[in-house]
């Protein structure tokens, strides 16, 4: 006999956050403001995390649940919306099984002993597109390969063998699209606990191209990285896997307030040999908005809590630690001063989160950044348009008691200067219990959207996306350049 299903009674799951647990089709959004602007014809993915079904824990946490991919097909001026879920090895088993199987967040010694052994992985964190394929990524897992047109699964991938001696590949890579290359890496890349972190890049016809071994100062969380021309920025926080505190069932990582970051420069095309190393007090940041060279010196963009960016990880001693805002930091690390130090200034007094460029100018210096911003107690937040040159920050908000999730932007040409074009922002309608999507011009946020496109279901939550424009879809190869703002 099978157990019904019973969600438990926690605000995780209650209001926006109830679980949908549904695959949608919706061909031909409704147009209820504005026009979609001429020759925007792509696809936007985002990948979020629901619940199929529930755990049967009362401590789960919002970044769990099975991986969703959402696309917004933009094509002879309509816009289709599909979701699906990403058939991972945990979702097939679950399904067959018509229950959760799956305990604590990563945590393998509490799940069912009849999925002993098996990846936990949900494919739910972000999505990528590179040499004409479509992925779903979450950074405890290998990736999971969809058809960019129906979202059915195809099947998890090692790329061709390039990454079976990995268990796991970041859920932030980095898509250079006017080269095509993707950089990315695997951290603890050997199993739970380990220090070992990998760092691959891969040209456009999927090959290797650069592999880098090195270990980790502690088995931290990387969730994130930033990349420059030469230089690769991975920057270690003290959120920790103690491997003994899992297998006696407690969290995956912990918070230590006492330990310092540490900070690797790994060259971009060269060996282990050639890293180097910075500290400096402790803190914490779940992303990265952009790196670039400037002389000898290496200028990380990141979105810094001075404090635990993830408070639902306590510390060793068992104590959640209260909630600190994050703000835009600028890190700057000098390779010819001799010391191990590193700057920190803060660089944008409005708390954000999210953050994301024009793609193009990822890892180049840049004028233009976008971030969730105007985060108020009523739970509304708006989208912001910084420029760390100048300081200046354009805002949209979509309205009181309403939210936005992270913002995609989209060139409106790929030689257009940088963010000219077209930010895709999916908006919460909390009272209404739906949702939009809303097209912004990158570079006048305050004049509102340029279109809005109702959902009449809600797009529960969403992490990380993509925009891949018509033709890139067709030839696999995103053919940008990068030009003068």
């Amino acid at each position: 006999m099978v157990e019904p299903v019973r969600f438990p009674d926690i605000p995780l799951y209650q209001g926006w956050g109830e679980p949908m647990r549904a695959e949608i089709e919706i061909r031909g959004l409704e147009l209820i403001q504005g026009e979609i602007p001429a020759g925007l014809e792509g696809a936007l993915y985002r990948v979020g995390a629901d619940r199929q079904y529930p755990s049967g824990r009362t401590d789960d946490i919002f970044i769990d649940g099975e991986g969703q991919m959402h696309m917004f097909r933009f094509k002879d001026n309509q816009v289709d919306y599909v979701c699906r879920w990403v058939r991972t090895v945990r979702f097939e088993r679950q399904r067959a099984a018509k229950r959760g199987l799956f305990g604590r967040y990563r945590n393998r010694y509490t799940n069912d002993p009849s999925v002993a052994g098996l990846s936990m992985g949900t494919a739910n964190t972000s999505a990528m597109f590179h040499a004409g394929r479509l992925y779903a990524l979450k950074e405890d897992d290998l990736p999971y390969e969809l058809d960019p047109e129906t979202l059915e699964t195809r099947g998890q991938t090692d790329f061709d063998g390039a990454l079976r001696d990995v268990v796991c590949l970041s859920a932030h890579p980095k898509v250079d699209p006017v080269t095509d290359e993707l950089l990315t890496f695997s951290y603890q890349a050997k199993g739970d606990a380990t220090r070992d972190i990998c760092f691959f890049i891969f040209g456009p016809d999927r090959k290797l191209i650069n592999k880098v071994w090195f270990e980790m100062p502690y088995a931290a969380c990387v969730h994130d990285f930033a990349i420059t021309d030469e230089w690769v920025v991975f920057p270690f926080f003290p959120l920790i896997t103690d491997l003994e505190v899992v297998k006696k069932g407690g969290p995956y990582f912990q918070w230590h307030p006492d330990k310092e970051i540490h900070v690797a420069l790994v060259p971009r095309y060269g060996s282990a040999k050639d890293i180097r190393w910075f500290r400096g007090p402790s803190g914490s940041a779940g992303h990265m908005m952009n790196a670039f060279r400037e002389g000898s010196k290496i200028h990380l963009d990141l979105c810094f809590y001075e404090g635990n960016c993830f408070p639902f990880f306590p510390t060793p001693e068992g104590v959640h630690t209260d909630p600190v805002l994050p703000y835009l930091t600028r890190m700057t690390f000098d390779l010819e001063s001799g010391s191990s130090s590193f700057e920190r200034r803060r660089i944008l007094e409005n708390s954000c989160e999210m953050p994301r460029t024009d793609e193009r100018y990822q890892g180049r210096p840049y004028r233009h950044g976008f971030i969730i911003c105007d985060r108020k107690p009523d739970g509304s937040s708006s989208i912001g348009r910084f420029e760390p040159h100048t300081g200046k920050l354009d805002v949209w908000s979509p309205g009181p008691g309403d939210s936005v999730q992270e913002a995609v932007f989209a060139p409106r040409s790929p030689d257009s200067p940088e963010a000219d074009g077209w930010l895709l922002v999916p908006v919460c309608r909390v009272s209404k219990m739906r949702s939009d999507l809303v097209i912004l011009d990158a570079r006048n946020l305050a004049a509102g959207p340029v279109a809005t496109l109702k959902l009449p279901v809600r797009v529960r939550s969403t992490f990380h996306g993509t925009w891949v424009p018509e033709a890139t879809l067709r030839s696999g190869r995103y053919a940008y350049s990068r030009a003068a703002s």
